[in-house]
């Protein structure tokens, strides 16, 4: 995946509907081939950001490239893109090739070509022999395939997907994902998808970019994102995150309760001594097992509520050094078993300062 020419850059992007501002000085770059995916609540401009680069909205500033070509003002027709919507849209009284076709019939393509593209689309979605059918008598899934196929039929430089999945049950749309990244693989389309779910996001994309209130938090790869969050806002947004109240001491050592606890350099910035923080540390870091009183970090916490998860728990814990405070905590199937882990019991462990990330309290 080359580097040094970017396959599409977002510049200084603005869009305001009236008073509102939806996006506020947006700039991104994505290179020929990735899976980015945009990520972020109800409302914060994801949505907007995607339409914009499909050219169905006009930016109040800002300027777009593609391939090396200024799209900023250019209408949808003249832009170079395939799109999937939530709701599928297809056309209800077009049968199945037909609606794939859609396109290619516009292009002015002959018959015979385009007959065979339909069935090469087809069967690469995983629906061959469907053409004959109506959008009618197929499930959401299998209409979300005959959108996918419809959007790459006029083989596109890239592929816009508008939360694409979310209208489907949930193992369809687990199913779905999974094909939907080894066709992208496959195909080495560049995507941008459009979410508001996490998983969705971390299991198939390249980048996420996390936006919030019209600005982008971070960009970065799953693991980033997840392992070393920006700001307080991707830490609460993505995945679960335990938020302890602490006071700094200097050289990036912080008061948490009757704990001293020392936050790595990749943890943010060393902030000032007596300045309050929230420390911010995944259920997952921690040490449960081969603990002894030398163990740093150590604690006691009772267990005061399990959520079952499948083949994770998390567990709520009072935790004896941090009064006040509750920690939650992850555990498989075996580790509730082997340590005890039931409402009421006492579970030793230990924090994994090195994994912990601090934030001003201010900003929490």
């Amino acid at each position: 995946m080359s580097q040094e020419v970017p396959y599409l850059q977002i510049e200084h992007v603005h869009k305001s509907f009236g008073a509102f501002k939806a996006l506020d000085d947006v700039s991104l770059t994505i290179q020929r081939g990735e899976f980015v995916c945009f990520l972020g609540p109800s409302g914060c401009g994801k949505t907007t950001l995607l339409r914009i680069i499909a050219g169905l909205e006009t930016q109040s500033q800002g300027r777009l490239v593609q391939a090396g070509r200024d799209i900023s003002l250019l209408p949808p027709a003249q832009r170079d893109y395939g799109i999937v919507f939530q709701s599928y849209a297809l056309f209800p009284n077009l049968s199945i090739a037909a609606n794939v076709a859609y396109g290619l019939v516009n292009r002015g393509q002959p018959a015979s070509q385009i007959g065979a593209k339909v069935q090469e689309l087809l069967t690469l979605v995983g629906l061959p022999g469907s053409g004959a059918k109506y959008p009618a008598q197929m499930s959401g899934g299998q209409q979300q395939r005959v959108a996918l196929a419809r959007a790459l039929a006029t083989s596109p430089g890239l592929l816009l997907l508008d939360e694409p999945l979310s209208a489907l049950d949930a193992i369809v749309r687990v199913h779905l994902r999974n094909e939907i990244r080894a066709l992208q693989r496959e195909l080495g389309v560049t995507t941008i998808m459009v979410t508001h779910d996490q998983e969705e996001a971390l299991s198939i994309a390249d980048r996420i970019v996390v936006m919030n209130h019209g600005v982008i938090e971070q960009v970065g790869t799953p693991l980033q994102v997840y392992r070393e969050p920006a700001s307080p806002f991707v830490a609460n947004f993505v995945g679960k995150v335990n938020r302890l109240n602490a006071v700094a001491e200097g050289d990036r050592w912080y008061r948490c309760g009757d704990m001293r606890l020392r936050c790595p350099e990749s943890g943010g910035a060393d902030f000032r001594p007596g300045s309050p923080v929230t420390l911010y540390l995944r259920p997952e870091d921690r040490v449960v097992e081969r603990l002894d009183d030398a163990t740093p970090d150590r604690c006691m916490g009772t267990v005061r509520h399990i959520e079952f998860l499948g083949g994770v728990c998390m567990a709520e814990m009072a935790v004896d050094r941090l009064p006040g405070q509750t920690l939650q905590l992850q555990f498989s199937l075996n580790q509730m078993d082997e340590l005890a882990v039931r409402k009421g019991h006492t579970v030793p462990f230990a924090l994994k300062a090195d994994r912990l990330r601090v934030f001003a309290a201010a900003a929490a």
